[in-house]
């Protein structure tokens, strides 16, 4: 019935997520609300290290890829999993520094990382940097050269693959701001060029392709075509790749229509690319490093609002109009995306309303889900949208100086507040009269 495993309803016709009551939740925290259930939070963790070691042999890391929820929070959970971090700016970096996160196992991402970035990687002793362009490169192995240390990198690489996704979530095609090409030959140059400094030691190979990929395939032509260029690095210029990080974008099912790859699946076959691969070039297989981020904390998440005015426009559509809207979920007035949702308050009552839920944002296109069927819903309602736990929170914004709101994480039945939730006085702290 739904769209995550850990969702139910008890005896009282409520959702339950985890061993939690969403209607309690709603009236203990108030709406909206963010709800992340830790322990399926963790378990999915799990599930990505637990294919490494046994397709890997334990030769890998997952990195948690944090731009899809970044708190004090996650880093803490994916650190205590054993994960690594995918950070892509100097705020996820500075949240990882402040959880305690080691930093030998972060990854530093981004197609314009600025020179204070660079810094305070560098600082604290980030474990990798993933370089984007040449500018980036020249300005790095002066920073690491003041500060007397030998940085490690890789380039992010676009392999030319089609991910068949949304276009604006599509970044593994030539045409892409991230990244150096193979076609053009740009990938060799800047090896070769880093090749030759002396504050940088570029050991590894770095590709992402797209994001809610449902296609096994993608992944595999990705891997055998920088495993190649792997073997072409050492024919030509003598440099031993020792670490491919493949990036993520494993697909999770928002709707019924969403039909994901189990994701260990996702890495038993790549794992079988990589080592023919490395046999048939004569390399040694590298150390593996993937970026799963939407598939660990999407089905873990879900969003709680309360129904608010509902208007029936005759032989045209019903709007049920929600207390939150584009400010805490954008991405549907940004991809149209589609989510399942039910009255948590009756849960088990059949869905057999056709309606749009509309958010309180002055935009016409400020909606929830469009044409989506639901138990009849009245105003008062407890609305839970699902599989919100990527990219909701961390896109989230203060249009129409609405405060965003909270996060409580949910396990073994206890709920507590991770991030508080804004106030009025949050949003004009740094004004200036």
């Amino acid at each position: 019935m739904f769209v995550s495993e850990d969702l139910s309803v008890n005896s009282k016709n409520h959702l339950v997520i985890g061993e939690n009551d969403t209607v309690e939740l709603a009236k203990e925290f108030g709406t909206p609300l963010y709800v992340l259930d830790e322990d399926l939070l963790r378990k999915n963790c799990r599930v990505y290290r637990n294919a490494i070691d046994k397709y890997y042999g334990g030769n890998g890391l997952v990195l948690y890829a944090n731009k899809a929820f970044c708190t004090l929070y996650t880093c803490r959970v994916a650190a205590e999993e054993g994960l690594g971090a995918d950070v892509v700016s100097g705020g996820e970096l500075y949240t990882a520094i402040k959880a305690g996160f080691p930093m030998d196992r972060i990854y530093f991402h981004g197609n314009n990382k600025t020179a204070q970035e660079l810094e305070m990687a560098v600082e604290n002793g980030v474990g990798h940097i993933v370089v984007d362009n040449v500018y980036e490169l020249e300005m790095l192995n002066e920073i690491a050269a003041k500060h007397g240390v030998v940085q490690n990198i890789m380039f992010r690489i676009k392999p030319g693959v089609d991910a068949h996704t949304h276009s604006f979530i599509r970044t593994g095609q030539i045409d892409s701001k991230f990244g150096v090409a193979l076609e053009n030959g740009e990938a060799f140059e800047i090896y070769e060029r880093a090749h030759k400094m002396t504050n940088v030691n570029p050991d590894g190979l770095h590709c992402h392709i797209g994001s809610q990929i449902f296609d096994v395939e993608p992944f595999c032509q990705a891997a055998e075509i920088l495993m190649n260029f792997a073997g072409d690095l050492k024919d030509k210029l003598g440099l031993e790749i020792t670490k491919l990080n493949l990036g993520g974008g494993y697909g999770i099912m928002y709707t019924e229509k969403d039909d994901p790859v189990p994701y260990d699946e996702y890495i038993k076959h790549v794992s079988e690319v990589v080592k023919r691969t490395a046999e048939k070039r004569g390399i040694n297989i590298p150390f593996i490093l993937m970026e799963p981020g939407r598939s660990i904390i999407a089905p873990a998440g879900i969003t709680l609002y309360t129904v608010g005015g509902i208007k029936d426009i005759k032989n045209v559509r019903k709007y049920v109009s929600v207390d939150g809207g584009m400010g805490d979920n954008p991405r549907y007035i940004l991809y149209e995306s589609e989510y399942a949702a039910v009255i948590a308050n009756k849960a088990g009552d059949p869905a057999d309303e056709l309606v749009t839920v509309a958010g309180k944002c002055c935009e016409s296109g400020d909606l929830l889900l469009k044409d989506a069927m639901l138990q009849k819903a009245e105003a008062g309602d407890i609305l839970a949208v699902l599989a919100t736990g990527a990219y909701n929170y961390s896109m989230a914004s203060n249009y129409n100086r609405i405060p965003r709101p909270a996060v409580v994480a949910v396990s073994g039945g206890k709920a507590k507040v991770v991030v508080k939730r804004e106030t009025y006085e949050d949003i004009i702290k740094n004004d200036v009269l």
